[in-house]
């Protein structure tokens, strides 16, 4: 995992919730870690990680991620397995 993946597994995992990490960064990190990611209708993203999945809005018109929306990586991540490094 490259360092800029690993800074933002750290920004999601931050406490209190950041709410300045763009989805762009989110969904390169899903790549990162091998997981399938699909295009819906609209702005859903459906991600495929270990065997979970979840689907996600991507932020619009804005790229940064909204609180909830973080909360919500930050749950599927440790459902998937991935640990804050």
């Amino acid at each position: 995992m490259r360092t800029k993946h690993k800074k933002t597994l750290q920004a999601i995992y931050h406490n209190p919730i950041l709410t300045n990490i763009a989805w762009s960064d989110i969904e390169s990190l899903f790549i990162a870690l091998d997981a399938d990611v699909e295009e819906g209708k609209g702005s859903r993203v459906t991600i495929t990680l270990n065997g979970e999945v979840a689907v996600f809005h991507r932020p619009h018109p804005r790229k940064e991620t909204i609180k909830g929306a973080v909360k919500s990586v930050r749950e599927f991540l440790n459902i998937a397995g991935v640990e804050k490094c």
